[in-house]
């Protein structure tokens, strides 16, 4: 029977965990499945293991993308996919028997939706890891449309390795892109912006392993400072498109907020002013704007904000605070941080 589903897993040097990997394809609930394997410049057995793996079973192919890097190898397995929906995979997860399975029957009960996510498992240790941990609880509370939606400026509410997407949006909107940045947070972000809905099953079908030698911890394309100037360039698309005319205020007036922020002037987006509540800011001019307090922002009319405070549980007080002010999330204001 023909396979419903591609599965794009590029891999490097991944001999440690692909027999994990390959075990839990190989045991999803769903049979009509094809592995595309991209070796991208393996020094290790990894390709050998993936050959033997395509000769006991067909579904499995390996092609070589000779080290190319990781946007190339995935969109080299995306072309080389034969299927409508693509779902992503890494070579140090884990599936879940029934991933496949639960979030096909997602993509098939919703059309609207174009890209099926799930809850993930932190693979690794809550204590030595915690930021990471602290991200995978963040990102599984982001389930439904609107609040991955709208959650899109925090960070990636979708962990890229947990996604099946319909394939045509490739063709609609692009795939994945070479830059300095982190490329499945640039594709989410692009997609967004094209009105592309996503959307979770809520179940954890994916183990997310977090290893040393994971490119979000050594590369500088997914360095905070990148992360922060992707955002900033899609935030300043969304002001464009919305052809909103109000003044851009930013939540956040001490030097790293305002540094991480700097990267919206670029994109044209000159922020007006800064709100705070540190009694040592209030009242003075930085960068030559002026810092206010909460209650002395300009009426909604007149006043867009981000709020880009970065302090851990800085947004759970920021967001409280503007919806009693009587503002609308994403139509008067955004959280960025």
């Amino acid at each position: 029977m023909e396979p419903l589903v591609s599965i794009v897993m590029p891999f490097r040097n991944a001999a440690s965990s692909l027999a994990a990997a390959l075990s839990s394809i190989s045991a999803q609930s769903l049979a009509r499945w094809e592995l595309v394997a991209i070796d991208d410049g393996s020094a290790d057995d990894g390709p050998h293991m993936v050959a033997a793996a395509a000769a006991q079973d067909p579904r499995v192919r390996l092609i070589a993308s000779r080290g190319r890097g990781i946007v190339a190898a995935l969109n080299a397995g995306c072309a080389a996919a034969t299927t409508p929906l693509i779902a992503r995979m890494d070579a140090d997860d884990v599936m879940r028997p029934t991933r496949l399975e639960r979030q096909l029957a997602l993509l098939d009960h919703a059309p609207g939706i174009g890209v099926a996510s799930c809850l993930v498992a932190h693979g690794g240790d809550r204590t030595r890891q915690g930021g990471f941990a602290a991200h995978v609880e963040w990102t599984n509370a982001q389930v439904d449309a609107a609040s991955i939606h709208r959650s899109r400026f925090v960070d990636s509410p979708v962990p890229h390795p947990s996604v099946v997407f319909r394939r045509e949006l490739l063709d609609r909107h692009g795939g994945y892109a070479e830059g300095a940045f982190p490329e499945d947070y640039e594709l989410w972000l692009r997609w967004m912006e094209a009105g592309v809905r996503f959307a979770k099953v809520p179940e954890v079908l994916l183990v997310w392993n977090d290893r040393p030698e994971r490119l979000s911890r050594t590369d500088e394309r997914y360095s905070v400072e990148r992360l922060f100037a992707t955002k900033c360039r899609y935030l300043a698309a969304d002001r464009r498109r919305c052809r909103d005319p109000r003044a851009v205020w930013l939540w956040g007036a001490g030097r790293v907020t305002r540094r991480r922020f700097d990267p919206l002037a670029e994109h044209g987006v000159e922020v007006a002013g800064y709100i705070d509540i540190d009694p040592r800011k209030v009242g003075q001019r930085v960068a030559g704007r002026p810092v206010v307090p909460p209650t002395a922002l300009p009426p909604r009319d007149e006043s867009f904000v981000i709020a880009g405070v970065g302090v851990r549980g800085a947004r759970d007080l920021v967001r409280p605070q503007l919806l009693a002010d009587g503002r609308v999330e994403e139509r008067d204001f955004v959280v960025a941080a």
